[in-house]
């Protein structure tokens, strides 16, 4: 019996010492924090998923919420999605554009504006012009001037309205382009679903559906909180607007953008949240190795917007990570303006981590000295590659979270970390790259 214990006690010491040195290399409580969320079951993509109380509930607006929810409101009411619509008839001063510059061939002045969209790289502005209805009444709606303020560079420049949506579904003249049939499903509360502008910009019921059965009863009426659900369902409240797509009657094959002339739609018309998003959008079509306006050859994003397509190539999103996990959906203080960077990443990212990174400093792991030029985790692997206009500066940062490596910048144009900070060539740059040992065999 003697001779069996004294095995089982250094069997057990050694597991313990094993135990020990991996939480001391990466500690526990960053790996148990996200546990459950990676582990849960993934349930398939077309599974409805909404709290049955949703089903004939209605959309109340923010400030019912508010009511019980009093500090989320205030935090999220100061965010800047509410402020994606902003009312310019209530308070002007959501303007943001010089008007005494507006060119003299612009659509519209600034006391014809309704409606501001957006305000921190670009604002457009929205201008009342009603529809018909099939029966031949009058139906609110809007369409967008022929410039926009380019906040980045402080100048008006003209917009076509065409350009963003469907080059051949549309006549080339913002006025005959309805704000129904383009910004307002991700723009408007309520809009996707109901067709009903319930409230400017992007506030509570985008993300947790129809309130009014909450509302009356908190207990009974449930609402949907993506992060309850499995990671990867739970995100498709972010995808239903961060996530490129074109009009999802072009999934049948015989149906062509001509066809759809001066009806097509972006947006996931009908969705809520918890309802299977791939039963309503159409993500953007890419073509490996074919650079377009809306993707580089390797299928990276070009434009804001698209953080989803970006996101669900990723390792991160396969493992369960979620958006939600990096940016606080109230608060969305963890900006392209304002990024936490390596305070953010370092959350789960310990150096000598089982998921890295797998060196023990941020010299071994970036190969560069720590100084004021010495690059951040997001200078790395979130890159800006991206414009908001074609005359913007790039602020638009990938979301897939690899390495972009300079051969790609060469085959694909696309911009890459280490030519941002290095004023050299592109071929100097991979060269340095191939002398450090870090030639991929990557093809993207």
């Amino acid at each position: 019996m003697k001779n069996k214990t004294v095995p089982i006690l250094v069997i057990g010491f050694v597991v313990v010492m094993a135990l020990g040195a991996l939480v001391a290399a990466f500690p526990l409580k960053s790996a148990v924090k996200f546990y459950r969320q990676v582990t849960m079951e993934r349930i398939r993509s077309a599974v409805d998923v909404q709290p049955s109380s949703q089903t004939n509930a209605v959309y109340v607006g923010s400030k019912v919420c508010a009511s019980c929810h009093a500090d989320i409101y205030e935090v999220q009411h100061h965010s800047m999605h509410p402020k994606m619509i902003q009312d310019a008839k209530a308070d002007p001063a959501v303007m943001v554009a010089d008007f005494a510059s507006l060119p003299a061939d612009a659509s519209f002045a600034k006391d014809e504006v309704v409606y501001t969209i957006g305000s921190k790289f670009k604002q457009r502005y929205m201008l009342r012009k009603d529809t018909k209805a099939a029966d031949g009444s009058a139906v609110e709606n809007y369409v967008i001037g022929n410039y926009e303020w380019n906040t980045e560079t402080q100048v008006w420049q003209p917009y076509k309205a065409y350009k963003d949506w469907y080059h051949d579904a549309w006549p080339e003249d913002n006025a005959q382009i309805p704000t129904s049939h383009t910004c307002d499903g991700c723009h408007f509360t309520g809009f996707n679903s109901r067709y009903t502008r319930v409230e400017p910009g992007v506030n509570c019921e985008n993300c947790h559906g129809p309130g009014s059965a909450h509302a009356a009863d908190p207990k009974e009426g449930s609402i949907y909180v993506a992060t309850q659900q499995d990671p990867q369902r739970a995100m498709e409240v972010c995808l239903q607007c961060h996530m490129r797509n074109v009009d999802k009657r072009l999934e049948n094959p015989k149906v062509t953008v001509k066809d759809l002339y001066g009806d097509a739609r972006d947006g996931p018309y009908g969705y809520e949240p918890g309802m299977p998003l791939s039963k309503y959008k159409l993500q953007e079509p890419f073509k490996p190795g074919e650079s377009d306006s809306k993707f580089y050859g390797n299928g990276v994003g070009k434009k804001n917007r698209m953080q989803g397509n970006d996101y669900v190539q990723s390792t991160m999103y396969k493992h369960g990570i979620t958006c939600m996990n990096c940016h606080d959906p109230h608060a969305v203080d963890n900006t392209a303006v304002n990024p936490r960077g390596a305070q953010q990443c370092m959350v789960c990212h310990k150096f000598g981590s089982p998921i890295g990174p797998h060196q023990y400093s941020a010299v071994a792991h970036s190969r560069h000295e720590p100084g004021p030029r010495s690059p951040d985790c997001i200078d790395c692997h979130m890159p800006k590659v991206g414009q908001h206009t074609g005359k913007s500066p790039y602020t638009v940062r990938t979301h897939v979270f690899r390495f972009i490596y300079p051969q790609e910048s060469i085959d694909y144009g696309i911009p890459n970390a280490c030519n941002a900070c290095h004023d050299k060539s592109l071929e100097w740059t991979q060269q340095k790259m191939d002398e450090w040992g870090m030639t991929t065999w990557e093809r993207h």
